[in-house]
Order: C-alpha cells, then sequence, then structure tokens
C-alpha cells in the first residue's frame, strides 16, 4: 500500500482551492478548472481532487463493532416545525447504568459523515456519552456521498439548524443516563455553531471549537463555558474574525484557551483527508479530552 499524501504533498494554491469547494465559494467545475494547471504527468485535475476527498477507511481509528462501546441512533423531537432529528450514540459498554457527562458532536459541512461517528466512538472510549446529530435530518439525512451532501448543505434553512442544535444539546443533557454535565465540541461548520450553541445555552459546561467561524463580538459576554479553541495556521477564512472575538472574550471575563497549531491546514484533525496532521492532531485531541474532562468529570 503506497504511503498516505499530506499537505505537504500539494501546492498550497491548490489546498486553497480545496477549501473553496469544500466550502461552497468554489464549484466542482472551478476547481477542475483551476486546478488543472497543477496537474503533473500521470496526474488529471480530477485526481487531484480525488487525492484531497475523504478516505473514511483510512482515517477509522474505532471500529463501529467495537465491543468496548454501544452505539445506537436515537432521534430527538425538532423543535421548529413536525418531525424528529437523527443522530448516532455512543457510550462505554462497561458503563452500565451509570450516569455520564455528555458530549454533543457537531460535524463539518457535510452531515453526519463516518468520519465524526467515529469521533464520537473516541469520545466514548475516554468515558463520554457522546452525540452526533445529523444537521441534514431534515433533508433525508446524510446521503452517504460527500458531493451530494456538499450539495444539501446549501439547501438548509441556518436559523433552524442552530435550533436543532441547541435542542439536541438539552436533550442530551436531560438523558436519564447523563450525569448532567454537558460538553460540546465542533469541527470547522459546526466549530462555528458551536460558538452559537455557547451564547445560547448557558448549562454549558465546556465547549471545544476546531477552526470555526466566530459570533459577533457583542455576543461574547454571553458566553458562560470555559472555552478550548483550535486554529490551524493557514486559515485565513476563520482566522481573519478572531482578533476581535478574542477581545471581546478577554474584556467578558469568559475563561478560554485558545491554540495556533504552526504548518497547517484548515482541518488539520480530519484524519481521512491529506490536510490532517498527525502530530498537531494528537496533541489538539489530547487537550481536547483533557479539558473535558477537567470541566465535565469534576465536581
Amino acid at each position: 500500500m503506497p504511503p498516505r499524501l499530506t499537505a505537504q504533498d500539494f501546492d498550497q494554491e491548490v489546498l486553497s482551492l480545496f477549501d473553496a469547494y469544500v466550502h461552497g465559494n468554489l464549484d466542482r467545475r472551478g476547481f477542475l478548472r483551476q486546478a488543472q494547471k497543477f496537474a503533473k504527468a500521470g496526474v488529471t485535475a480530477a485526481g487531484l481532487l480525488a487525492a484531497l476527498s475523504p478516505d473514511f477507511a483510512a482515517g477509522q481509528q474505532v471500529r463501529p463493532d467495537d465491543a468496548r462501546l454501544r452505539t445506537e441512533r436515537p432521534s430527538y423531537p425538532a423543535p421548529l416545525g413536525s418531525g424528529t432529528v437523527k443522530g448516532y450514540l455512543a457510550r462505554p459498554a462497561g458503563a452500565g447504568s451509570n450516569k455520564l457527562p455528555a458530549v454533543i458532536v457537531i460535524h463539518e459541512n457535510r452531515g453526519l459523515n463516518p468520519h465524526i461517528e467515529d469521533i464520537a466512538r473516541r469520545l466514548a472510549l475516554d468515558g463520554f456519552m457522546a452525540f452526533a446529530p445529523d444537521a441534514l435530518t431534515r433533508l433525508g439525512g446524510y446521503p452517504g456521498d460527500e458531493d451530494k451532501a456538499r450539495d444539501l448543505f446549501g439547501q438548509l434553512d441556518q436559523a433552524k439548524t442552530v435550533e436543532d442544535f441547541v435542542a439536541g444539546a438539552r436533550w442530551l443533557k436531560a438523558r436519564a443516563d447523563s450525569s448532567g454535565k454537558l460538553g460540546a465540541v465542533g469541527f470547522c461548520w459546526g466549530g462555528g455553531i458551536l460558538h452559537q450553541l455557547t451564547v445560547r445555552l448557558p448549562e454549558l459546561d465546556a465547549a471545544v471549537a476546531f477552526y470555526g467561524n466566530t459570533p459577533a463580538p457583542q455576543d461574547a459576554a454571553k458566553v458562560k463555558a470555559p472555552l478550548l479553541i483550535h486554529q490551524a495556521a493557514v486559515d485565513e477564512r476563520n482566522n481573519a474574525d478572531w482578533p476581535a472575538y478574542e477581545a471581546a472574550l478577554k474584556a467578558a471575563g469568559v475563561k478560554y484557551t485558545a491554540w495556533r497549531y504552526p504548518g497547517t491546514q484548515h482541518g488539520f484533525n480530519n484524519d481521512t483527508t491529506p490536510r490532517y496532521d498527525a502530530a498537531a492532531a494528537k496533541l489538539a485531541w489530547d487537550r481536547t479530552i483533557a479539558f473535558l474532562k477537567a470541566n465535565l468529570t469534576r465536581p
């Protein structure tokens, strides 16, 4: 098996084009047209796109049938309109009837894909009850195809989606098998939703954002939960607004820690793509688990 590609195997402009494609600022045709000039012998623009796209099998750390875990796919009532929101829940199998600290996991802008389910399982192995809602539930759920998921995301009612996650967090905290301690972890688009939860949920006990956009600075005073912020070095789109929001957090007396990881690309924690940075991801994850345990498992 050939070695996995890393960000260093790609020109930075190609990585930036892919970031624009991932976030809906460039369509597939636009990516292929602009990436063509970086195609080399035997590698087409389509090949570059394929190489940068997720490989869920390569990134899986915890098998879905891991005997150490108990998983299920519960739903909770949708707060606006009829129906329910679906999700994926993972708990340690050995927890029995013990109540566990709960963590809501907020996915990237593709929905509840196999990578986010794997993230939930990783959290469960560290002693948490992890629940990942699917923002695409109202549109039929994650379709099993990243391009189709990207298209569906453009159809989301963002205001309703925020309410879905607010309701999901409260549903998780109120479960009979929850200890009542509630944390949240969000990635990319989910990092931005996480920040919305911090200004909406005073009952949130800990919040971890991986390279997400931030609320308006005036909303910082509403944040009650301690924050842990992970930022990529190459992420102008998200990092540009951080100084103003950080100043607002300081002025409001919010407890926060922010880390920016040298040499990393946006999405460096996602181990299904070449933007993954193993060393930075491990450090960020170790910090995340320590932070959650400190805030959710201590009296």
